[in-house]
């Protein structure tokens, strides 16, 4: 670790622990025989993304809407584009769309959009009768089925069984409350991260692996909750996904902490940065040097600088 690394930490009994994702089982896509067009569909409501193929290998384009199965029923959803690598995916995860969808599907889900916006207030009504604690977050009427989705937070569980009654006695329809962590609604809701760019889960993918403190130090970014955390609270998106180009990156590098014997005195690296390339080290004489990392070279298991 760094001496410049170190100085970062504010506050060294701060608990970033509370920062990191649960251990979630990452999905790993299997090697793939694919023979047919792979399209990539996206629930604009929720912004969870699947994988499908077209029935008869019909020719689908990015931004075209179609009628396929997901999850919660069959829905109007949005297509990506074709798909040349699908990301963490399995052969029994890829659905078949039903059809494309017609001029009057989507007058039709204009209708329900409304119908969306006209259940907010209800269901917020419904929760403070029953003095639920839940933060509805999106609404979500289904296409092809008489049901509704309810997506909420909440820091505890909640027993929303009497809610649920009293719902389908107003909607006269199947409902289907889902609790969602604080990933789930910054996916849903979306905005700008600190980089001035959409959040990664709202506009990169859906499909991140945990976030862990150890993507954070092999990075060399500041152990300060306030920088390293999305507006979520939990540790930045971007940490995971650009975390295997930094491990692929630093394998060509000398590590902090090894000591290099240079221009008559003795190194120690103290900052290794893959994305300028630079290293920074501490001589015994004091001196502060920054080093192109082109000049170091592996030598019998030692690095020395030409």
């Amino acid at each position: 670790m760094s001496d410049i690394f170190e100085s970062d930490i504010d506050n060294e009994n701060e608990n970033l622990s509370t920062l990191e994702d649960s251990d979630e089982e990452v999905v790993e896509s299997e090697s793939l025989n694919i023979d047919f067009p792979l399209y990539h569909l996206k629930l604009e409501y929720s912004c969870e993304t699947f994988y499908a193929r077209s029935p008869n290998d019909m020719e689908l384009k990015s931004g075209e809407y179609v009628i396929a199965p997901t999850r919660y029923g069959k829905d109007l959803v949005l297509v990506l584009g074709q798909s040349k690598k699908p990301i963490g995916i399995k052969f029994s995860d890829i659905v078949t769309i039903d059809r494309k969808a017609t001029a009057q599907d989507l007058e039709r889900r204009k209708e329900l959009v409304q119908k969306e916006k006209d259940a907010f207030p209800i269901f917020k009504e419904k929760v403070a009768n029953h003095k639920l604690d839940m933060k509805l977050v999106e609404t979500h009427f289904l296409f092809d089925e008489p049901k509704a989705l309810f997506f909420f937070n909440s820091d505890n569980r909640v027993d929303f069984r009497e809610l649920v009654k009293d719902l389908v006695s107003v909607f006269k329809m199947r409902i289907e409350l889902r609790q969602i962590g604080v990933r789930d609604e910054s996916r849903i809701t979306g905005g700008l991260g600190v980089c001035g760019r959409p959040f990664c889960c709202h506009g990169v993918s859906d499909k991140l692996r945990p976030v862990s403190i150890k993507m954070a130090k092999d990075q060399n970014l500041s152990l300060n909750s306030m920088k390293i955390s999305g507006q979520c609270g939990r540790l930045l998106c971007c940490l995971s996904y650009e975390y295997d180009w930094y491990n692929e990156a630093r394998r060509n590098l000398p590590s902090e902490g090894i000591k290099i014997h240079y221009d008559g005195t003795t190194f120690r690296i103290t900052e290794v940065n893959p994305l300028t390339n630079m290293i920074k080290m501490l001589g015994d004489d004091g001196r502060l040097l920054e080093v192109n990392a082109k000049r170091f070279v592996k030598v019998n298991n030692y690095w020395k600088i030409n």
